[in-house]
Parts: structure tokens; sequence; C-alpha cells
């Protein structure tokens, strides 16, 4: 089904927003790093006909560029998608990157989420070198990024044993992904990474005690690292489960869709794992 295009507003910036149509308690859906709204479209089906709303994160797809990085911190992102979308009552996944702004989105207290959905995500770095270590690190990775042309930049950066593993996503998807973006604008994804990178993101961690709502964690069983980041969130989310996906990396949704759409079968309309 093609999506519907939607432009909406929020803290004064331009979203393109891709809406499925359904019935039901919504669902919004965040992607990942380099991605967009559309690369949620092969697992549309597994919100069982409910609405979709799958927003172009700052700096990506069709949404505004928004080249200061201070614009792309994930709280005020999170706050800006909360007023673009103004929905009362819905559900809420985030894909890695827009796993982290998923997370802040439902952190920030009432929000209308009522159930919060993590594949391959983090909480951030709790230990102030480590954060300061990574965001060195995706501050020379932008400058890459400004520095080569993007094709050099994207075969060097797809190439990572982390992303690598999209080579399983069904060949169609991934041709449409692979030429969204090949037309992104290099500018938008360093003040990103600068921005709302892992180490720029303030840590979440002493907040997940506090999450009282259903959160299903999900990552593919060859994502070693993130599998064990999200066996500790399991540990300290009080109504958390977590789901691993047989088949799949980092990008578990799209690499096994079949096992996702299997895992929120499990789900009752509460976000409650039946049987649990």
């Amino acid at each position: 089904m093609t999506p519907e295009p939607l432009e909406r507003v929020g803290h004064g910036h331009r979203f393109r927003v891709w809406r499925w149509p359904g019935t039901g308690r919504p669902v919004v859906c965040l992607h990942g790093f380099t991605g967009d709204g559309q690369d949620w479209a092969p697992v549309v089906g597994a919100f069982g006909g409910r609405p979709v709303f799958a927003p172009d994160l700052l700096g990506h797809g069709q949404s505004d560029v928004a080249p200061d990085p201070a614009a792309h911190r994930l709280p005020d992102q999170a706050l800006a998608l909360a007023q673009a979308l103004n929905l009362d009552d819905f559900d809420l996944w985030g894909y890695s990157f827009g796993g982290r702004v998923a997370l802040s989105w439902a952190c920030a207290g009432p929000t209308g989420v009522g159930h919060l959905g993590l594949i391959g995500a983090t909480p951030g770095l709790a230990d102030p070198a480590n954060a300061a270590a990574r965001r060195a690190a995706d501050d020379a990775l932008a400058g890459r990024l400004l520095g080569e042309p993007l094709p050099t930049w994207l075969a060097a950066w797809q190439a990572t044993p982390i992303i690598a593993t999209q080579r399983r996503i069904e060949p169609q998807a991934r041709q449409a992904m692979q030429a969204r973006r090949r037309a992104a604008t290099a500018a938008g994804w360093a003040a990103s990474l600068r921005g709302a990178g892992t180490g720029a993101m303030p840590s979440l961690w002493a907040n997940l005690g506090a999450l009282a709502l259903p959160v299903t964690l999900i990552t593919g069983a060859e994502d070693e690292k993130f599998s064990g980041l999200a066996a500790q969130m399991h540990r300290l989310i009080p109504r958390a489960r977590h789901r691993v996906l047989p088949g799949a990396g980092h990008c578990a949704h799209l690499e096994a869709p079949g096992a996702f759409s299997d895992a929120l079968a499990s789900l009752d309309d509460a976000g409650q794992t039946v049987g649990d």
C-alpha cells in the first residue's frame, strides 16, 4: 500500500510524515540513521491494519535539513514530533536512532504513548568518558561525511558489520532504501550525528525504572551488542519483554519481517504479551 505524504510542523521545523490508513489506535514509527519514514513500508502490515504514521526525522528524507546540530537534540526533537503529529493515544516504535528518539519521547512524561517498542536501541551512555569518546567519534564521522562524496561515505558506512547485515532485506525494499539514501543531504546527516548521536544524548539509564507503560524490546539474534543492552534494559523496565529474532542482525524488523510480525501478533491490544 502506498503511503500518503503529509506535511506537519513542530517547534518551527517542517516534518514529512508518511501515513498508511487504518482503524484503531495509531502507531508512530521512527526510522534509523540514514533512513526515512518509508523504510517501514515492508512491515506496516505487522501492525494489524491500524493507521501508521512514519515521519522523516530531522536531517533525513524530506524533512528539514536543520544544519545546526542543536536542533537535533533528542529531547527537543521528541517534543517537536509530539507537536507535529498531535496524537493523544498511540503506540510508539523506533529502530536504532529512532529508538533513542522514541525512548526520549516516552521518558518526557505524560505523552499519550500507550506502548513503546524499541528495536536495536540504547538508552545512551551512562559513563561521561564513554559519552565524550563517542561524541568525538561521531564528530569525526560527520566530518568525513561532509568531506567525501556521498556514495564513497555510504559504501564505507554500509560495509560496517552492524549495517552490513541489511543485505538480508528483501531486494526490492533494499533497493528503494538505497535510492533514497543516495538522494540524501549530507549536511542533515552530519548535523544529526553531532546533535543526536549516542554520545550527545542525555543518558536515560536512570529513567528506565520509572517507565510505567508496557515496553517491547526487539533485537536480532546476530546483534550481540544490542541484544546484551536489551537484556540489561529488560531487567530495569518494570513492564518490559524482550524478543530476539532469529536470522537477523541490527535491523531486525526488516531483516526478519516474518519473525517481527509474529512477535507483534503475540501482543494484545494493551501491548501485553498474550499468555504472560
